[in-house]
């Protein structure tokens, strides 16, 4: 298990946990990160990253790709 940042691009992963504070989880979970699901990162810049969650893309910061565990 490690963070989303950390994986590599354009392989499908599985959200094994999503950590951080309540909020930080309720807008993840908002934006279509549950566990179980299935994330693919499209690119990254400087720590950002551009996934696919779903049939959305959608950017996140590399403070909250820290908190998604795949």
């Amino acid at each position: 298990m490690m963070p989303l940042c950390y994986a590599e691009s354009g392989q499908p992963l599985t959200i094994k946990r999503i950590g951080g504070n309540p909020e930080a989880k309720q807008h993840l979970k908002d934006l279509g990160f549950n566990v179980g699901g299935e994330v693919r990162i499209v690119s990254s810049l400087n720590g950002n990253l551009i996934v696919q969650v779903k049939e959305s893309r959608i950017a996140v910061s590399n403070e909250l790709a820290q908190k998604i565990m795949v």
